[in-house]
């Protein structure tokens, strides 16, 4: 795809793939259905009463339905232990019926998070979250994605987005989102330099960027005017009042293309999660 002579951003539309993708993946559970009268199903785990926790957790189920998947909710309380989290997921790797394991960030401060994280089964780690699926990722090996950037991914590859030979500048170093997101970036012959909190002279790095993302957890932290024209522009961040990491408005006239504040990201984020889990439900026939 061509953006040199474009007077305005194309518009990676995550809603609309998601969307799409989800017809495709109704027709892969039907056939998987009939064909061997399996259905996959995700056992999505919620610690506590976080009302964001529980809302994005509905939505997962709410996904699920939509394609006519199977999802179970296993809700356990504030006080849980991390022994008992462990033997929760214990029991579901344990489970043949069940294809795919989410359990939903953040759980309370007692609980060893990583260590559940990493007790999840790798075949049903559909949520991409085990240090062992990162380290096969990013050497290259099968492994399902972390959502957020494997949902990134999904998204530039749709829109035919070049990434072999280009800059990628990502700002923001968590385990689950900015490093997997370089790593991916990278696995697709991309040139990444990773930014974050301690970085020197943001601003300069940024504007080297032929693709940015910006995932650094702070409203519109990144100014437009650090972003160099003709940039293709990932926010995947979202925060009160619909805006993200990334000043948008006046990119929309510069950058090449660039994901929407909601629409683009955050749709592909749950929609790869269940993407991940009908290959899990299929990949266990074989």
């Amino acid at each position: 795809m061509n953006f040199d002579n474009l007077m305005t951003a194309t518009i990676l539309d995550g809603k609309a793939l998601a969307q799409k993708t989800e017809t495709e993946l109704s027709e892969r559970v039907r056939a998987l259905s009939e064909k061997t009268g399996v259905t996959p199903i995700l056992a999505t785990i919620l610690v506590g009463d976080d009302p964001a926790s529980a809302t994005y957790v509905k939505m997962k189920g709410n996904a699920c339905s939509r394609i006519g998947m199977e999802s179970i909710r296993a809700e356990l309380p504030s006080e849980t232990s991390t022994e008992q989290l462990l033997d929760k997921i214990r029991s579901l790797n344990e489970n043949p019926a069940v294809h795919g394991i989410l359990l939903q960030h953040p759980v309370p401060e007692h609980i060893d998070e990583r260590a559940c994280f990493d007790a999840i089964d790798l075949r049903k780690d559909v949520d991409g979250v085990t240090c062992l699926g990162f380290g096969r990722m990013a050497m290259g090996e099968e492994a399902y994605g972390c959502a957020t950037p494997a949902g990134i991914m999904r998204l530039l590859n749709a829109y035919d987005i070049p990434l072999a030979g280009k800059h990628a500048v990502v700002v923001g170093r968590s385990p689950i989102l900015g490093k997997p997101m370089a790593m991916m970036l990278l696995n697709a012959n991309a040139t990444v330099t990773i930014c974050h909190s301690r970085t020197q002279d943001l601003a300069s790095h940024i504007n080297q960027a032929d693709v940015l993302v910006g995932a650094v957890g702070k409203p519109e932290f990144i100014k437009a005017e650090w972003v160099k024209p003709g940039a293709v522009v990932v926010d995947a961040g979202y925060h009160p009042g619909g805006v993200g990491d990334i000043e948008l408005d006046p990119l929309h006239a510069t950058a090449s293309a660039l994901t929407p504040v909601p629409g683009g990201v955050g749709p592909m984020t749950i929609n790869t999660l269940i993407y991940q889990t009908v290959m899990s439900g299929e990949r266990c026939l074989t």
